[in-house]
């Protein structure tokens, strides 16, 4: 327990700094709301260890146990008991937790109590139809589940008044930005957000926030659906999950990349290099020594001088010669990652760095 605290406390220490610096680019969503994103994509990725650290940031922004409590047991409606249950159980663990440590919780306010002749389903429809934007919804095909959502849903749950309409959809929004497949779902309440109070400029700064908090792929599947609902263009991203090859800090070699790239340090030699879309390093030669790139996420690109550029995929694997001159990096819609290590090593063996690749040279490429 004390090595999670520690990490919570030196977390809340830092915290003032990371938000001064998430504010520079977002002075949009209040910290409340900051909080709640995290706190809701975190649920529903069942990312237990984040959801902890995002509860701890969230009450040292002052977000209290009933706010937090309310948001992770709305969430069962959108992805299940299982993950809503585990979630309200770490919520337990931090209260206890930092009570141990001393660091304080503000309990805040319940719902108010509903009046004896509550309407759930007749208040539920009100809801609903509000959120949908003035036309009545039902669900023929399912009629226990029109009744689930509008008596229980819209009604019961979205009834208790100690967290906003307007916060509910920004739970919900972030929540299933963390679920593959529901992009429909996820249109519909960005859809449906905006009837709810939730402006389009807090919309808008919201996928930069899940970049930030939570995750490339959940801002990516945001960013597609606010483009759908405000009707922009948008090309969509290929991201890849760091919990599979972790993305590492930034590199200390970005002097010899265009864009931003991520070294994270493996064993026995191996690292695993990440790329952001269009990220790439300088031509290069490696003299002395073989480089074996082996692509493990995404899809990006290598070439060598007077040579075709080769497509990289996962399981991809090149043996670049010795004194072979040569670039590699992500492709324009995509992220990338690969590790790479070296072998033949000789005595001396070293890198030269050379000139950039051109915008004109790495735009042929598709």
């Amino acid at each position: 327990m004390k090595t999670n605290v520690y990490r919570w406390m030196l977390a809340a220490m830092l915290l003032m700094a990371s938000t001064t610096i998430f504010a520079q680019d977002n002075m949009i969503l209040t910290p409340k709301q900051q909080a709640l994103m995290a706190i809701a994509a975190n649920e529903a990725k069942g990312n237990i260890e984040e959801l902890k650290v995002a509860l701890n940031e969230g009450f040292e922004q002052g977000l209290t146990v009933s706010e937090a409590k309310e948001a992770l047991s709305q969430l069962y409606a959108y992805t299940g008991f299982p993950r809503s249950l585990n979630a309200l159980g770490a919520l337990q663990q931090v209260i206890k937790e930092r009570a141990a440590a001393g660091l304080a919780v503000e309990e805040g306010r319940e719902a108010d109590p509903l009046p004896d002749d509550y309407d759930a389903l007749k208040q539920g429809t009100e809801v609903q139809t509000q959120l949908v934007g003035g036309q009545p919804f039902t669900y023929g095909f399912a009629p226990q589940t029109d009744y689930y959502l509008k008596a229980h849903l819209f009604g019961d749950i979205f009834a208790r008044n100690n967290l906003t309409f307007a916060e509910r959809e920004i739970v919900t929004v972030s929540a299933i930005s963390a679920l593959p497949g529901c992009e429909p779902q996820l249109q519909a309440h960005v859809a449906g957000s905006r009837n709810m109070g939730v402006t389009d400029e807090v919309l808008k700064a919201m996928p930069a926030l899940l970049d930030s908090k939570v995750g490339a792929a959940e801002a990516e599947r945001l960013r597609g659906a606010l483009a759908a609902v405000f009707g922009e263009e948008y090309s969509p991203v290929q991201t890849v999950d760091f919990t599979v090859w972790p993305k590492g800090e930034i590199n200390p070699y970005g002097e010899f990349f265009i864009g931003n790239s991520y070294l994270a340090e493996m064993e026995k030699g191996l690292f695993n290099v990440t790329f952001e879309p269009r990220c790439r390093n300088n031509w290069h030669v490696h003299h002395g020594a073989v480089q074996v790139l082996v692509c493990v996420g995404g899809r990006g690109w290598y070439q060598e001088w007077g040579k075709e550029a080769v497509e990289m995929t996962p399981g991809t694997v090149i043996a670049i010669p010795a004194e072979a001159k040569h670039w590699h990096g992500a492709a324009k819609d995509s992220w990338f990652q690969h590790l790479t290590y070296n072998k033949d090593v000789q005595a001396g063996a070293s890198n030269e760095w050379l000139e950039p690749v051109s915008d004109e040279w790495y735009n042929k490429l598709k």
